[in-house]
């Protein structure tokens, strides 16, 4: 009864610090769009008519202290209004989720994929440490870190969409094609190798190191002394224990996906959250950029909350500490 009663303890403890992170966030965001300089104050003075001067100032709440107007802002935000966007006049919030969707599309792709070749690649290195096989999975870690993944991402559209014709340049399917989900898959298949380039050797260099400690540890000499043999070490004992501490970083990669995202859905025309982000920040467009920084957070803040309860729930180490 104690173990239950911890992790609900260690749960509302994080969902309070959360939901700090997401009122800082709401304070930080609003405040740099309407003090920082080219607020929504600068669109007042560029070329528009009276009427449109005066609509702007109701819907911003201009005419209003910046104290009433952040609450007023926040009492909207806290219902899911986040007012009209500036330039498309359409309602902010199915905007942002419509484009959320897209890029949840793309990170989750992009993490299985990742996953996938960074436990490939992590293990092989940490079973054959200092061969060439370790050699080339620090040299593929290197250069994820190494290359821009702007450059990485022109480079595969000139080879394999304008040089060989084997996938679209950009976009997230063919127009006036239908659905069809081959066509996007296609689609997916560069901008997600670009997007794992962000994280990939992350979870190769963690997956390598966290084997090679599980593997000296006793129980490991204890299961070889036991008769178990090297495939039933690796994957049953030591592969299960060194996996635990990959789930916290997966918290981490959250975070990285979103910011590489405004990259990769802008060099692949993909219609996701980022390229909102960056057309919202070009075209000056405040509720939009508003509304994508708070609900990054809160998908950010929620991630970690999963990855942490869990961390919790896997790890008997985290209960008893949460107790």
């Amino acid at each position: 009864m104690r173990r239950p009663m911890a992790v609900a303890r260690f749960a509302v403890r994080r969902l309070l610090q959360g939901l700090v992170v997401l009122w800082v966030i709401t304070v930080v965001t609003f405040l740099l769009v309407n003090v920082a300089p080219g607020g929504p104050g600068a669109v007042l003075r560029m070329e528009t008519t009276a009427e449109q001067r005066e609509a702007l100032i109701r819907q911003l709440g201009l005419d209003q202290p910046l104290p009433a107007r952040y609450a007023r802002w926040l009492g909207g935000a806290l219902r899911g209004d986040f007012g009209l966007s500036m330039n498309s006049r359409e309602p902010v919030m199915p905007l942002v989720l419509e484009r959320l969707g897209n890029t949840a599309v793309l990170a989750a792709a992009t993490l299985v994929l990742s996953l996938a070749v960074g436990l490939a690649l992590g293990v092989a290195a940490a079973l054959r440490r200092g061969t060439w096989i370790d050699h080339a999975a620090t040299l593929i870690s290197t250069l994820g870190v190494s290359v821009p993944d702007f450059w990485f991402g022109i480079l595969l559209i000139m080879a394999l969409s304008v040089q060989w014709n084997l996938l679209p340049s950009g976009g997230m399917a063919t127009v006036g094609a239908g659905f069809s989900l081959a066509d996007r898959l296609q689609h997916l298949v560069m901008p997600a190798f670009v997007l794992m380039l962000v994280i990939l050797p992350n979870i190769l260099r963690f997956v390598r190191s966290s084997l090679l400690e599980v593997l000296h540890q006793d129980f490991i000499r204890t299961a070889r002394a036991k008769g178990a043999g090297p495939a039933r070490v690796v994957l049953v004992h030591a592969l299960r224990n060194a996996l635990i501490p990959v789930l916290t970083m997966l918290g981490l990669l959250i975070p990285a996906l979103l910011g590489g995202s405004v990259i990769a859905e802008s060099v692949f025309a993909w219609p996701g959250m980022g390229r909102l982000a960056v057309e919202a920040a070009m075209g000056r467009d405040y509720p939009v950029i508003m509304a994508v920084t708070v609900v990054a957070g809160v998908v950010v803040v929620v991630t970690n909350l999963v990855v942490d309860l869990a961390y919790s729930l896997v790890d008997p180490r985290i209960r008893h500490t949460a107790a």
